[in-house]
């Protein structure tokens, strides 16, 4: 007599969700706060009004943050006696920088992704809130592939 059980529990349990597309989701809420907080109070404010509006805005989403979150920066495997203090981290994972500029630069996009090798996270967001229309950068970071300073959102 064959055993149905594991097929049938196969067959109803739904695919695994890729990690790509829970991270993908995680930046997708991150951004919608952002463009949440730009909505309602516009460009032209310095960044620390937008820093305390996202924070607002991240717990109405639910989204988990540390604001001003210290990391540690590495430098040949060593731990160097200062550390970079991320705008905030969110879901433990994904750094997040915001700026208040005109616009958006590779200098803006090369700082994050240094963050990111610093620190070894893989993930990060470049939120301006300075211009007419939110500008928001995803920035990823494997270290065993080359590094470039060009966002993820330019690859697509």
């Amino acid at each position: 007599m064959e055993q149905m059980g594991t097929d049938f529990d196969e067959a109803v349990r739904p695919p695994p969700i890729a990690e790509e597309d829970i991270t993908r989701e995680r930046t997708h809420r991150i951004i919608a706060a952002a463009m949440e907080v730009h909505t309602r109070l516009g460009h032209g404010f310095l960044e620390p009004v937008y820093q305390s509006a996202l924070e607002v805005e991240l717990v109405q989403q639910h989204v988990p943050f540390i604001r001003e979150c210290e990391l540690p920066v590495f430098y040949r495997g060593q731990r160097l006696s200062c550390a970079y203090r991320a705008d905030f981290l969110c879901y433990s994972s994904i750094v997040v920088e915001l700026k208040a500029l005109a616009r958006i630069g590779d200098t803006e996009r090369a700082q994050v992704m240094n963050y990111l090798k610093a620190t070894g996270l893989g993930r990060g967001l470049l939120l301006n809130f300075g211009s007419e229309r939110l500008e928001f950068r995803r920035i990823i970071w494997k270290p065993n592939l080359p590094t470039s300073v060009s966002s993820a959102d330019e690859r697509t």
